[in-house]
């Protein structure tokens, strides 16, 4: 390895998206900032992003560099870095590992923008798990995911993948063998194997979706209680799930706040019947093909 000595200089980790594969919202608690109480069972789909970090010289300070097709507003000129996930990850670690932010940080965005699948949290996540590594911490997940619970609900979640129960505000992590009772009970229902993600150019900010949830509520059928403020915000969303269960997908759902949706198909016959459905009725923009669950995956490249 070049540069100082056996240092490593250069890290690229593959994050995956999240869905909620029951997301259950209580009431919102003054002492979280007005966020909600949420009883949640995460589960990582295989939709990459990846991050990768690498040193600078000292004193440079971060850079920032985003590449993708669907950036959506992360790519308009009036985003301030500053605010990124994965930036807000690279100065927390520095802050409470005690080293300086000297890290030029590439982002490629595959994970729908804005669209209840953590894409941004998947990067603080990235972000996390390249520095734990690129500065020699070796520090335990606990220990990560308690700096990555002061930045966000998902990013705990994000830094191990797979299933997991969430609660307080999701960021109280429970790890789940796929062999658990919760986990074999979902996949019995259908949650779990291949799955097609309905994506969409249009974006749900969280807040808004909340805000519509505390004025109407939850339908009582669905599992993703923000699922029906998620579609008064974006009708498309529930037609896709209608198409969705009409051509054979065995679990359709928004996605965590929306708008993309989750479609579970058992077969290949229910694949290509979900995918014509969504493409002939021009229900959502952009369909992706993949499966779950998924876990991040750690590359030391220099």
């Amino acid at each position: 390895m070049s540069g100082n000595g056996n240092a490593i200089n250069t890290v690229s980790v593959d994050c995956p998206a999240k869905t909620n594969l029951t997301l259950h919202v209580g009431k919102p608690r003054s002492e979280w900032g007005g966020r909600h109480e949420l009883d949640t069972i995460y589960c990582a789909v295989s939709v990459y992003d990846t991050v990768t970090a690498s040193r600078k010289k000292p004193g440079s300070g971060f850079s920032l560099n985003l590449e993708g097709a669907y950036l959506g507003d992360l790519a308009s000129s009036g985003n301030d870095m500053r605010r990124n996930h994965a930036v807000l990850a690279l100065f927390a670690l520095a802050e409470a590992s005690g080293h300086e932010p000297d890290v030029a940080l590439n982002i490629e965005k595959r994970i729908p923008v804005g669209a209840g699948m953590a894409g941004g949290s998947a990067d603080a996540a990235a972000t996390i798990l390249a520095l734990n590594t690129l500065w020699n911490l070796d520090w335990p997940i606990e220990r990560l995911q308690q700096v990555a619970a002061t930045l966000g609900a998902d990013m705990p979640f994000c830094l191990t993948g797979g299933y997991a129960r969430g609660t307080g505000f999701g960021e109280q992590i429970e790890q789940l063998s796929e062999y658990s009772d919760d986990v074999r009970n979902l996949t019995r229902q259908g949650f779990a194997g291949r799955l097609l993600v309905g994506a969409y150019q249009a974006e749900l900010r969280t807040p808004e979706v909340y805000a519509m949830f505390d004025q109407i509520g939850a339908d009582p059928g669905d599992n993703n209680h923000l699922q029906q403020a998620a579609i008064s915000l974006h009708p498309r969303s529930g037609q896709a799930i209608d198409e969705a269960l009409r051509a054979g997908a065995k679990q359709a759902f928004v996605s965590g706040s929306g708008p993309s949706v989750i479609a579970f198909v058992p077969t290949d016959d229910a694949a290509h019947a979900v995918q014509s459905a969504w493409q002939e009725s021009r229900c959502v923009d952009r369909i992706i093909a993949t499966k779950a669950p998924a876990h991040p995956i750690v590359h030391i490249i220099a």
